[in-house]
Formats: C-alpha cells, structure tokens, sequence
C-alpha cells in the first residue's frame, strides 16, 4: 500500500537484490522506478572511526575467547572423546562467558578429518565425527557483539601431522600472508590482490575454489558487500573497509585447512617519490595460528617475521585476558618458530637476506 502512494516519484530501486515485485507495483501505480546500486552499501562497507574502534574491541574479546577455547580442545582433543558437536558448543560457551555475544555470526563449522574438506559444512547429528588422533580439525565460527562482528578460521592438527599437512597448511600460510601484507594503491581492487593468496599454492598444481575474502559489516551481516578479495572482487578497496583473509586447500575425503583472520584498510607509510597513495591491511583477528603445522623451511625471512611477530602481539594483547591455565597455553602458542634446521636453510633462496623484524621474545 505504501509503494502505491508513490506515483510520480522516483525510486531507486537495489539491482542487485531487490524482488522485481517493487518494480511491477510502481510502475502500475505510476512511480517511476529506477534500477541501480544501493548508495547505502558502500557507506555501511566503509567503517567510521567509532565502527573501527569499536571492531578492535570486538576482536581483543572474541580473540581471548578462541584462545581460551583452543587451549581446551589442545587439552581434551588427544583423549579421542570429542566430537564435531562438542566442539562448536563449547566454543559458543566461551564467547558467551565474555557477556558481551548477542549471538554467533552463523552456524559454526568444525569439520573433523574428511568433514574439514567440505568448505560449507554444517554439522549435523547424523554426520557427526569424532576428532581422530593425527587429523586436522577446522573450525570456521564468529560473534556478534554490539561493537563488532567476528569471523575467524583455525586449523588445528590433533597429535601429529603428516608431511603432507605440513606442506599444505604452510602453502596456505604463505598466501594468508601474502594478503596480510600487501601494500597496493588507491583504487586496487579485490581481485587484484586475489592472487597474491594463491600462488604458493599454484607452484604446487594445487588451489581452492572460493573467494579469499569477503566484506563484514559492523554488527551486521558477516558477509556484506560490495567488497570482497576474489576473482569477481571488482570493487576498488577503500580505507576503512573490513575484509576476511581466508585461503585454504581442501583435500577430498581427507582433510581441509583455511588460516582465516579479519583485516582493516588503512593508509600506507608512502615511500619518497611515491606518485600515488598507498593502501595496506591492519590484522584485526588475535588468535594464535598452529605453529606445529607450518614448515619453517619453506617460509622466507619476511613471512617468519610476520608470523612470530604476530604471535607476539596476540600474546601482549590476549594474555591479560584469559584465565592463568589459558595463559599458560598462550605463552607456548605464541612462541617464536625458531631457528631453520640446518638442511632446510641450505635450500632457501639466498635472496631472502637477513631478518629485518625485531626478534619476537618475551
């Protein structure tokens, strides 16, 4: 009824989602219908300074409950006893202790062994998987606190991985760093920076066949557009956009691994005689990445550092948040990766030069 008060004005109405409905009943009634963009989604995609202040405390408190979640599955996962279920309720309980969560982002997903290589798979009673001894568990899960919203993937071995894993989930590590440190100018768009997560895996024969990121809104719907890092992500990358940073590689009937962390747009240090402003990624997401999957010998100098300092910040951040037995997890966690085993060093290019980054330690 109110669309039929509408005669004689324009209305714009979304391309992209809107029912073709509101278009038939405007034109019937004489409005005048206009098809394109919503001019709202680009505003909500692009975070103001309260959102963004608002999205790092999301993330200090939803990061010190995973910690403390994955200091639970490292304890109680050996013993044989947990299932996929398990997993995706106690992980609810420990966001729910923050008494902060108005709810998760959407249905966890902790797939177990072959369940892990199903990229959108729902646990169910019926398809419900113990955690066996040396498989991969994923878990892909967030929150929604009135300060932000959350979305993050681990990837945990239970006991010990094969040589396989470790190469794979290093592969992806690689990409996940590869995002995590792009520095590109205005006006790049997600699908150029798309590859940078893939190659790695490309020099192996190997990919994976969904977006590596995708925009989240503030509060709102975990995955928003117009944004996203993939093949189709045609949108320009604007500061202040909040994006996913997800590769993985999935492995039919025996496993999958996804590193996935949330990421903020911001403004570049600009080098001298730069001709264009530069843009660069702030890691919003603070949990501990399983260091007993990654390789050291098949990361360069640049990607060691950035993942023993990342480890050191999620322990500055996280420790004085959690209870003193998840501390002591985390401390261990988020150790340094340590020094390249003789053979392995002897293999690594010599371009990769000398270490840069300040030493991790604590």
């Amino acid at each position: 009824r109110d669309l039929e008060k509408l005669q004689g004005k324009t209305i714009r109405i979304d391309q992209a989602s809107a029912a073709d409905a509101f278009t038939q009943i405007l034109s019937r009634h004489g409005g005048k219908p206009q098809r394109g963009a919503d001019p709202i989604t680009l505003l909500k995609a692009t975070k103001n300074h309260a959102e963004i202040v608002g999205s790092r405390s999301a993330h200090r408190r939803d990061g010190a409950a995973v910690a403390r979640f994955l200091a639970w599955l490292d304890k109680e996962g050996p013993g044989g006893k947990l299932t996929e279920i398990d997993v995706v309720a106690a992980l609810e309980s420990f966001r729910r202790d923050t008494g902060a969560l108005k709810d998760i982002s959407f249905p966890t997903i902790a797939g177990a062994g072959p369940n892990g290589a199903i990229v959108h798979y729902r646990v169910t009673k019926a398809s419900n998987r113990r955690i066996g001894r040396n498989q991969l568990l994923l878990v892909d899960s967030g929150a929604q606190y009135e300060d932000g919203t959350t979305d993050i993937t681990r990837t945990v071995i239970v006991g010990e991985p094969s040589d396989e894993m470790r190469d794979r989930f290093t592969r992806v590590l690689k990409g996940h760093i590869a995002i995590a440190t792009a520095v590109f100018p205005e006006n790049t768009s997600g699908a150029q920076l798309d590859p940078l997560a893939r190659t790695a895996l490309w020099q192996a024969g190997l990919d994976f066949d969904h977006g590596t990121g995708h925009g989240v809104g503030s509060y709102l719907s975990v995955h928003e557009g117009p944004a996203r890092i993939s093949k189709l992500g045609h949108v320009a990358l604007r500061r202040g956009m909040i994006l996913s940073n997800e590769p993985g590689y999935y492995k039919t009937a025996a496993y999958g691994i996804r590193i996935e962390n949330l990421v903020l747009v911001i403004a570049a240090p600009e080098p001298v005689g730069a001709e264009k402003p530069l843009n660069a990624f702030e890691t919003l997401t603070l949990a501990p990445i399983d260091r007993r999957l990654v390789e050291p010998g098949m990361l360069t100098t640049k990607e060691r550092c950035w993942l023993d300092s990342y480890h050191e910040r999620v322990h500055e951040i996280i420790s004085p948040l959690v209870d003193p037995p998840a501390r002591k997890w985390l401390e261990q966690a988020t150790q340094p990766l340590g020094p390249v085993p003789r053979k392995q060093k002897r293999r690594r290019s010599a371009a990769n030069g000398r270490s840069t980054c300040r030493p991790a330690t604590r």
